[in-house]
């Protein structure tokens, strides 16, 4: 069985990219597709390996800041030459699903969401555009709802993250799809016996993840509160915030490690398709605040691994913290509950579901010839 695996882009670390991680090591053999690489950013594992970029990657500023070129995704995508391979096993949350291959390859596509900011994130996405700007990424974006759904066509047999996704892919693709969670590395983390009294923010600095009312709230509240990670929104939640709040920055996963060992408990305050964090914090042993939405539903239990908070706003998620103080946990349980989605049951259920179907692929097309 030939595979070739495809992903978005390779520009940096996060829970996509750990998802290629864990497929490179169910396939090692298998090289990978993208539209653009940029090996110094990323972990050793996706280092010195066989990679096939676009035509994008000798756009310099593509490999920084691949985000400006997504107009181009679609076509760089669909310049793979993917008729050697059995199996194409795409990671998709735009448009590497958009991969065309020939009627003797079977096409999985592992969805970490639909097309986001066509759909759900959309409003959200142009709510800061003017004038004829504003009205042209109107119709760019109906085109591409209309490429994004046409492209879920080529897709043999979809997987979704979560039920959250399984849900979205129904409602845009009328697709059905299997559900497997995305990998935790339960290995890398433990319980500490030490309790140390700050909270614990771990996430990318963007504005959708709504740091800035976790900012807020504990301005409001003055508990100690450390935030890991780095992005755009970084300087004006920096400027927002009050001396109870550090600002760490990106840090080594020894350092994200210790620190959720020891946090009092996981800050989790947006809506994500499933939400890897949530996850790294139970294996450590600790609770997680989060927002009552989206992937945390799955991963999280009311008052036995955390507590949720039903709306994004400032005075849900003080009742929450309230709830939480008056409350207790038992490490061990917290984490027995993330190993449930340990990235060994994960490889598993993927090798075992690609063998599935591609011998169902392969008998199917052998029927339809007679």
């Amino acid at each position: 069985m030939k595979i070739a695996i495809v992903h978005e882009w390779l520009t940096n670390m996060a829970g996509s990219e750990r998802v290629v991680v864990n497929f490179k090591e169910i396939f090692p053999d298998a090289p990978i597709y993208t539209t653009v690489y940029n090996e110094k950013n990323l972990d050793k594992e996706l280092q010195n390996i066989e990679v096939h970029t676009s035509f994008l990657q000798k756009i310099k500023k593509a490999r920084t800041n691949h985000q400006k070129y997504f107009p181009l995704m679609p076509m760089a995508f669909e310049s793979f030459d993917l008729n050697e391979y059995d199996v194409v096993l795409s990671s998709s949350s735009s448009c590497s699903k958009g991969v065309v291959t020939n009627p003797n390859t079977v096409h999985i596509c592992y969805c970490h969401s639909p097309m986001r900011y066509g759909w759900e994130f959309y409003y959200e996405y142009i709510k800061d555009f003017k004038g004829i700007k504003k009205r042209l990424i109107k119709y760019f974006m109906n085109y591409m709802r209309v490429w994004d759904v046409n492209s879920s066509k080529r897709v043999d047999y979809f997987i979704a993250n979560s039920e959250n996704v399984a849900r979205r892919i129904w409602k845009h693709y009328k697709r059905e799809s299997v559900v497997i969670h995305p990998p935790v590395r339960c290995k890398l983390f433990n319980i500490s016996n030490i309790d140390e009294d700050y909270f614990l923010v771990v996430s990318r600095l963007v504005e959708y993840k709504r740091i800035d009312l976790a900012v807020e709230v504990f301005n409001e509240l003055g508990l100690p509160l450390v935030i890991i990670g780095d992005g755009g929104e970084r300087e004006k939640l920096q400027a927002m915030a009050k001396d109870n709040i550090k600002f760490l920055g990106r840090q080594p996963d020894e350092v994200i490690k210790e620190y959720y060992s020891k946090c009092r408990a996981f800050i989790f305050p947006g809506e994500e398709d499933f939400g890897i964090t949530p996850l790294e914090a139970q294996a450590s042993g600790r609770p997680v605040i989060a927002f009552g939405k989206g992937g945390a539903l799955e991963t999280v239990i009311d008052r036995v691994t955390g507590v949720f908070f039903k709306e994004q706003t400032k005075e849900s998620l003080i009742e929450a913290i309230n709830i939480f103080l008056k409350l207790e946990f038992d490490k061990n349980i917290i984490r027995n509950n993330a190993e449930k989605f340990d990235e060994e049951i994960f490889k598993k259920k993927i090798y075992e579901f690609i063998v599935e179907k591609q011998n169902e692929f392969v008998n199917l097309k052998k029927w339809s010839v007679k």
